[in-house]
């Protein structure tokens, strides 16, 4: 209790932000499927500029929480091809880039600051930054687990920047190009939005996603964890 207490008491800012990165995309997604049903063909008609403008408008609202990535990769295969693949890859790397330097900027080291009080925390976090590729990869894997507040705690546990942008980008591309395809083979794309793991592949698909997502992440921490407990162990031996 004492731990949660002083959590909350000195990070508080940092919990909120979090909290909010979960919260968001839900309402934006429902405002922009309802601005999508009223300009269905508003995407059909775009310059070669007004598409490079629509790419960094989607990089922002994804750093942002506005829109979740599996909302983008639909509406963008279905309105763009697999042409719009490329500037779809760019966008999800300038929103990972525009989210780490946001988290950096909203937190300051505070989290990071706090654990120092916890010495057992802190060295199961040292681990995972050792590990952090494997744990950048299983997060972005998983089709459940938000994008931006992802990007906002891997950030803040302190995971290098360059190698962070890596990893997510290809982390997110197994999930991201299926997501993309469904857009492509759409024939109503409010339709697959509204539901988009309707189908029996597509039910097997985002549960093996998840599952490998879940499952990676429980060997990662279960490895750091065990590191942690049997350096406690030579040190007191």
């Amino acid at each position: 209790m004492k731990f949660l207490r002083e959590l909350f008491q000195k990070n508080f800012s940092t919990l909120l932000t979090m909290f909010l990165l979960v919260a968001v995309p839900l309402l934006g997604s429902a405002s922009l499927l309802g601005l999508l049903y009223e300009k269905q063909e508003l995407l059909h008609h775009l310059s070669a500029g007004q598409v490079a403008l629509y790419f960094v408008i989607i990089a922002f609202t994804m750093a942002f929480a506005l829109t979740p990535t599996t909302f983008v990769a639909i509406v963008t295969g279905y309105y763009f091809g697999w042409a719009g693949l490329p500037g779809m890859v760019l966008a999800y790397a300038l929103a990972a880039a525009i989210g780490y330097e946001l988290a950096q900027r909203l937190d300051h080291g505070k989290l990071r600051h706090f654990l120092h009080l916890f010495p057992k925390a802190e060295a199961v976090l040292g681990e995972l930054q050792h590990q952090s590729w494997q744990l950048i990869l299983l997060t972005r894997l998983s089709p459940v687990l938000p994008f931006a507040l992802m990007t906002f705690v891997l950030a803040i546990v302190g995971v290098p920047r360059k190698r962070f942008l890596a990893a997510s980008v290809l982390g997110m591309l197994p999930r991201s190009l299926f997501f993309y395809w469904l857009g492509t083979k759409a024939s109503d794309v409010l339709a697959l939005l509204r539901d988009p793991d309707e189908g029996t592949l597509s039910k097997i698909v985002l549960v093996g996603l998840v599952a490998a997502s879940l499952f990676g992440l429980y060997v990662v921490f279960n490895r750091a964890l065990q590191k942690v407990l049997r350096r406690g162990t030579a040190n007191n031996a």
